[in-house]
């Protein structure tokens, strides 16, 4: 599994199909701050792959990638994560190849999301703070008040983490 979305990484980049995330103001040295307070971590793209994921109502390629902290915890079956666990969700559009039939490859990334654990700061929901990123910059409040409801209708009994470990 975690060839397949380095393997899709690397058609990307030879392809000449761009896949960064972070723009120039963020690599600079500038981090934008979500409403929450989160930011997009430096290094995220060296993390671990923890799985991928998809919904049938998105057509995206989508691949969840954990700090150590994150994946010590996976690893070890660990709930609730520890504070200073932090996942990343990384999505493109699915492009098909032109190379290979019945095959997609990551096209442009419509967002990065990112969940930092830390049970004091962001109790009132649920432990974890939310940030979402479109083109760079974080989206506005109302984007981001969608982020925890959601997670705690659906995984309240995970640790409101959605994304499984795929080993």
């Amino acid at each position: 599994m975690r060839r397949f979305f380095a393997t899709a990484l690397v058609l990307a980049a030879a392809s000449g199909i761009p896949f960064s995330f972070i723009p120039s103001a963020t690599a600079a040295g500038k981090a934008p701050a979500a409403p929450t307070g989160v930011t997009i971590p430096k290094g995220y793209r060296n993390w671990e792959v923890v799985a991928p994921s998809q919904r049938d109502d998105k057509d995206e390629i989508r691949v969840i990638l954990g700090n150590n902290i994150a994946m010590k915890a996976y690893r070890a079956k660990t709930l609730p994560f520890p504070d200073g666990a932090i996942l990343a969700k990384l999505a493109w559009k699915r492009v098909k190849s032109t190379e290979f039939d019945n095959t997609f490859v990551p096209g442009e990334p419509p967002r990065i999301e990112f969940m930092v654990k830390n049970a004091k700061k962001y109790a009132s929901t649920g432990g974890w703070g939310f940030g979402r990123f479109v083109n760079g910059k974080p989206a506005n409040e109302t984007e981001h008040a969608t982020c925890f409801p959601c997670h705690q209708a659906n995984v309240k009994n995970h640790d409101f983490v959605f994304t499984r470990y795929a080993p």
